[in-house]
């Protein structure tokens, strides 16, 4: 089991030795508030209220600068006067109502970082905040001893989507929310009500202090559906938790099926090329795509380098290469310094995804100025991302700063990316962990891990990308070396941390930031490339991207990455990812568009006669396909082929009341054809 520690900017020393004021009444308990002030410690304004009262209403006792009103909250000003910063400030103590609920309202008046916030009762910790970004913030508590013995469940980090097959680690952050320290606990999930996989965990939690959990033990799908994932607390220091009420989280995951392998189609015979879009569509200088992992939405997006005083863009296409298929382009309001010659996006399953800046320094100097750059985080919320209504900052949600010229970006798990640093010719592990909030910028979070000995060549006119794909079934981290002219692989659950600090950075502070060494790492492919530059895996395929030769090439993952065969697809092609049917979809950089390829006989693309309408539910199937056709006569015959035109079954269509058995298929692309009507792709994944 995996644990990560939080480090808060507070401090959580027990106050045992707290001398009161005076005597509280029957009925009240003594609170003090240590107050820990950020940077700026000037902007800071708070106010300690009843429950519910709102800032400037009844308040119990304001403290901070006394010229920061609450309409000041978020507007940019920084008075002088108020607390020092960097600096723990303790008020109280005071005399609250015991069962009582009262609220700290923080105050920042600049509006970025917030104060941190410890609450004691009699002398024993019982609520911690965490500073947040935005202007005000407000953190409810209740008067209560705690327990002697509690562990809260905060949140899950587990994934919101997965897929038939690859594994999914589950992952919580938990909570000292006792009044000792947490030693070991004892936790267990389960999947839709079944048997409880639980395991003990060693800890070293003070009160108020919290860590993020990672179960040994992955859950592996093996079906598509909607799933309910429930992960518990069941003992804690090998004893009960004293307060169950906050010992349980429940996440639902939607399982899709499994992407196939089309390898063998693709390659058999000549396949279709299909340029999607191009400029007419906004395209500018395309140099990556993904595809939102809720294939409910069923959207693609691909990332423009544009230009430097601009700023990168996105295109994200509803439909993609449907006959209803829509596009919007959009440029968020700060670009310029978040989005700067993008080079590579990776959607993540929590709906957010991340970016990869091409430039030496986002601020604007290429040469000699300290290289400020590096991978940034967004919402794909699209009430959030690229609206212009949070500041100065734009809608990027984090942005870490120690990898410039970034070639190519991967997503591993949650806010985990992986990043080729074209600067530094190296892999850099980023976790953004909590990210901050629209447009703020608070970056201590961050976990940093730089792989130090892995080598890799960016194109010396930071064109060509280099990117990467993480397998999640092995953890195997699939890199191009541009310059190089080769394919490397990283075994990322292996390496060890490394005495000393990383030669380039930090230019600001992060929970960590180390060097990590003894990484299993390998030449995979160092032959028959030109100018290498996209990555892909699916099923037992890598395929890799020539930008020079504009071939898609495939390698067999199960015989020494030996080379299958090429495909190609005009020179310029840069970033390539498998769709969720198999269709295998490219940009080119060269003419900005984006691309499909499709197997000789899928017929994908055909427009049928609105009463020629009919459907195979589901599809992609995995044991039987139903055939919807109402007005399609009951002796009409429905056969199904394969890529290759060979017969794999047919029936009448009135005999499939239970609908049509495909079990004995393999996973793949084939036409069912209903006789006299029309032809319509069906895919197998399971």
């Amino acid at each position: 089991m995996r644990i990560e520690h939080y480090a808060l900017p507070i401090s959580i020393l027990l106050l045992s030795s707290l001398t009161a004021v005076g005597q509280c009444d029957s009925g009240e308990l003594e609170v003090t508030i240590e107050v820990q002030t950020d940077q700026y410690g000037n902007e800071t304004m708070w106010q300690l209220v009843p429950s519910g009262a709102g800032c400037n209403t009844t308040p119990i006792f304001q403290g901070g600068n006394p010229v920061i009103d609450c309409a000041e909250a978020g507007t940019m000003a920084s008075p002088n006067g108020g607390y020092a910063s960097n600096t723990t400030i303790e008020e109280g103590p005071f005399c609250l109502t015991a069962g009582a609920v009262y609220d700290l309202i923080s105050i920042d008046s600049f509006g970025d970082d917030q104060a941190s916030f410890v609450v004691y009762v009699d002398g024993v910790y019982a609520a911690a905040f965490p500073g947040l970004g935005g202007g005000l913030q407000v953190y409810p508590f209740t008067v209560a001893l705690p327990a002697e013995r509690d562990m809260a469940i905060l949140s899950s980090q587990t994934s919101l989507y997965g897929e038939v097959g690859l594994p999914v680690i589950v992952a919580v952050t938990v909570k000292n929310s006792g009044a000792s320290t947490i030693s070991s606990a004892q936790l267990a999930y389960s999947i839709n009500g079944g048997a409880a996989v639980s395991e003990t965990v060693s800890l070293d939690l003070e009160p108020g202090e919290q860590a993020e959990v990672e179960m040994t033990t992955t859950w592996v799908p093996t079906s598509a559906g909607v799933d309910e994932l429930e992960v518990r607390v069941i003992g804690v220091n090998g004893d009960t938790d004293m307060n169950t009420v906050n010992d349980a989280f429940s996440r639902t995951l939607n399982t899709y099926p499994e992407i196939p392998d089309l390898t063998d189609f693709y390659l058999e015979e000549t396949p279709t090329l299909t340029m999607v879009a191009n400029g007419d569509q906004d395209i500018a200088v395309a140099r990556d795509l993904d595809f939102h992992p809720d294939r409910e939405r069923n959207e693609l997006w691909l990332i423009n380098k544009d230009v430097f005083n601009t700023g990168g863009s996105t295109v994200r296409f509803s439909n993609p290469g449907e006959p209803n298929q829509e596009f919007l382009y959009q440029r968020d309001p700060a670009a310029r310094h978040f989005l700067s010659l993008p080079t590579g996006i990776a959607m993540g399953d929590n709906n957010c995804f991340a970016t990869c800046p091409g430039v030496y320094d986002a601020n604007g100097n290429q040469s000699t100025a300290t290289p400020f750059t590096g991978p940034t985080l967004w919402s794909a919320d699209p009430t959030i991302y690229a609206q212009n209504q949070f500041g100065p900052l734009g809608s990027h949600l984090d942005m870490l700063h120690v990898t410039p010229r970034s070639q190519g970006i991967a997503h591993e798990r949650w806010n985990k990316y992986w990043v080729v640093d074209g600067t530094n010719q190296d892999v850099v592990m980023h976790d953004f962990k909590g990210d901050h909030g629209p447009g703020q910028d608070y970056h201590g979070n961050a976990i940093i891990h730089r792989y130090t000995e892995v080598t890799v060549t960016r194109d010396p006119n930071n064109h060509i990308v280099s990117h990467c794909v993480m397998d999640k079934r092995s953890g195997w981290l699939y890199i191009v070396d541009h310059g190089g002219q080769r394919v490397l692989r990283l075994d990322t659950r292996t390496g060890n941390i490394a005495s000393g600090n990383p030669s380039f950075g930090p230019f600001e502070s992060y929970v960590q930031y180390e060097n990590v060494t003894g990484a299993t790492w390998e030449v995979i492919i160092d032959g028959g490339l030109n100018s290498p530059a996209g990555i892909e895996v699916v099923g037992s395929t890598l395929l890799v991207s020539d930008h020079g030769t504009g071939e898609i090439i495939f390698y067999d993952m199960e015989n020494a990455f030996a080379e299958r065969g090429r495909v190609a697809v005009g020179t310029g092609v840069m970033g390539i990812k498998a769709g969720f049917d198999g269709r295998i979809w490219w940009v080119n950089a060269t003419n900005s568009s984006l691309n499909r390829m499709d197997p000789a006989n899928a017929n994908v693309g055909i427009e049928q006669a609105e009463f020629d309408q009919w459907s195979l539910q589901p599809n992609p199937a995995n044991t039987v396909v139903r055939i919807v056709a109402p007005q399609v006569p009951a002796d009409a015959v429905v056969s199904i082929h394969d890529g290759a035109g060979r017969l794999c079954g047919e029936a009448f269509i009135g005999a499939m009341v239970n609908g049509l058995d495909v079990s004995h298929l393999r996973n793949g692309v084939y036409t069912v054809t209903v006789q006299g009507h029309t032809t319509q792709r069906l895919v197998i994944a399971r």
